[in-house]
């Protein structure tokens, strides 16, 4: 199973400052995400990026994560939330993974 995790700074590219409440940009995701029908969770994480002219900011990142989506879907989110988002660029990472469900239930 391949998990795709797409990391998306919160920070604004011109303004290098974080425009809106945290919640906003989950918000939105969330929506994107739902717009595309794709199961996925996500962690809000501090990060650090170095932008093409050299600059270097601190912010507030989304990490999402999406278990074996289908073809094309990745870089459409992706572009999606880039823009939307107003970003450089976001990051896009691919692993093998081994995932499986357990189920369980507390007696009655």
């Amino acid at each position: 199973m391949i998990e795709i995790t797409i990391s998306v700074g919160l920070n604004d590219s011109a303004t290098k400052q974080q425009e809106h409440p945290t919640k906003v940009y989950v918000d939105v995701m969330k929506a994107v995400c739902q717009s595309y029908q794709v199961p996925f969770s996500f962690i809000v994480s501090d990060g650090g990026y170095f932008h093409e002219n050299g600059d270097y900011t601190q912010e507030k990142t989304l990490v999402l994560c999406l278990l074996d989506p289908q073809d094309g879907i990745v870089d459409a989110i992706a572009r999606d939330l880039c823009a939307l988002f107003h970003q450089e660029s976001v990051l896009i990472t691919e692993s093998e993974v081994r995932s499986y469900y357990i189920k369980e239930q507390l007696p009655e």
